[in-house]
């Protein structure tokens, strides 16, 4: 009896690890099939029953591979599956083959990789670890947005042939989190602008350009600069607004109006 429960124990622990690497294989499977292609990416594609059409090649910058008897077909930002269907259908439409059955297999995995520029701490080129990597992550990869860093970021990404920029606000992105925090891509690219700035001069305690914090208003700005110096007029204040063009005009705000971007604020000198 002892013999026979000693081996219902042994058989049950071999079912189990083999159930377990049966998932391993299934979990694996699945992030191969989740695996988004990217520009630069070398794949080696066959086509059952059609050697003639195999083909190795690379992932342009466009997003597109070029492959014997349909041309171009746009593949950045498509899983596997959804790419051999795009050149299943290419080839089913133009008449070349009847129910082809395409098989891409990556051989060097180079979109794999997001970019990080502009400001910050650490800019470069970081792989995609798992296939549900964040925007936050890819920035935390980064070092984190750089101090003289804005609070909008663009999303830049190709998807069938064309460019795509999305902007992102850091701030509402990691207090929202997963509701605005989105997926990167094999190939993406987040850059990261300078920080907005406003500018004071005139009568005032520290002129200078100065960061432009969200809903800043006229007395804010006027408040970081230290407010008018003995010889300043604060009745005497203007702002001047940047154009789309890129002139300077005068604009009309009170102390609780908004700042924008390039704003200047100026304070004239009393007459008395």
């Amino acid at each position: 009896m002892t013999s026979l429960a000693t081996l219902r124990r042994t058989l049950g622990a071999l079912l189990i690890v083999a159930i377990n690497l049966c998932a391993t294989e299934i979990r694996a499977d699945e992030r191969a099939a989740e695996y988004v292609l990217g520009a630069a990416d070398v794949v080696h594609i066959t086509v059952f029953e059609n050697p003639e059409l195999t083909t190795d090649v690379r992932v342009s910058e466009t997003g597109t591979i070029t492959f014997p008897l349909v041309g171009a077909v746009p593949v950045v930002g498509l899983t596997l599956p959804q790419a051999q269907a795009a050149i299943a259908k290419k080839l089913t439409d133009g008449h070349f083959v009847a129910h082809p059955q395409v098989n891409i297999l990556p051989t060097v995995i180079v979109g794999s990789q997001v970019t990080v520029v502009g400001y910050v701490n650490k800019p470069g080129r970081y792989p995609l670890q798992t296939v549900d990597t964040h925007v936050s992550d890819a920035i935390a990869s980064a070092g984190g947005v750089d101090p003289m860093g804005a609070e909008t970021i663009i999303l830049i990404r190709h998807q069938d042939g064309k460019e795509i920029r999305k902007p992102l606000d850091v701030t509402e992105l990691f207090v929202k989190g997963s509701e605005l925090d989105e997926l990167v891509q094999g190939g993406d690219t987040l850059y990261v602008p300078r920080e907005p700035l406003f500018y004071i001069y005139g009568e005032v305690e520290k002129p200078g350009s100065y960061r432009l914090e969200r809903h800043m208003t006229v007395m804010q700005g006027l408040a970081v600069g230290g407010y008018s110096n003995e010889r300043g007029s604060k009745w005497r204040t203007q702002i001047y607004r940047q154009d789309e063009d890129g002139s300077m005009h005068e604009v009309e705000l009170n102390g609780t109006d908004s700042l924008k971007p390039n704003d200047v604020i100026y304070v004239r000198l009393r007459i008395f």
